[in-house]
């Protein structure tokens, strides 16, 4: 019993944390190197992912900058960029490339809150979807006579609250990301 609920907790912190992920790739009108996880550049014949062949910084709230250590890798990184759908076109000086965010609309802003909405409603699916497949697991232990139908009952209430905490947490991740997209 102890095993399938610790399983069942582990994939729903597995749950919360791909959902914070996910926010985090969202831009909120500011500049976020996370964005540029994704993006890797073809760097002698090999795909290296964009943070090993280039310095990224923040030097202003809706400016990032990358500065390649190999200056020849400008054009590759630029048509990395431009292939992603990050939104964002990039200019170059020779020597780094500038990805400046414009502010975001009043409309876009609603559409991305719907958006992680979406998302957050996806995740509480994902943890209902492990709760039930603990109680079924649980049901199963007690049809075998493993475990008693008191500890069956201590299991779905245990099983219950997990799925509480861990959709307020799925809420509080999603009202704190909706808060800082609305904030101009």
């Amino acid at each position: 019993m102890e095993q399938t609920i610790k399983t069942a907790e582990e994939k729903m912190q597995k749950t919360l944390e791909s959902l914070e992920y996910e926010y985090s790739m969202i831009r909120a009108g500011r500049a976020n190197p996370k964005l540029l996880d994704k993006i890797s550049v073809s760097y002698y014949g090999a795909q290296s992912p964009l943070q090993q062949v280039a310095n990224i910084s923040v030097p202003e709230a809706r400016v990032i900058v990358i500065q390649p250590w190999d200056r020849t890798l400008i054009k590759e990184i630029n048509k990395a960029i431009l292939a992603s759908d990050i939104g964002i076109t990039p200019s170059d000086d020779g020597q780094s490339i500038r990805l400046v965010f414009p502010e975001l609309t009043g409309e876009r802003r609603q559409e991305l809150v719907k958006d992680i909405k979406k998302k957050a409603e996806n995740a509480k699916v994902a943890v209902r979807n492990i709760r039930r497949d603990a109680m079924d697991g649980l049901k199963k232990l007690e049809k075998a006579s493993t475990i008693t139908e008191d500890d069956l009952k201590n299991g779905e209430d245990r099983m219950q609250k997990l799925t509480d905490k861990f959709t307020k947490n799925i809420d509080d991740a999603t009202d704190k990301k909706a808060k800082e997209i609305t904030t101009v």
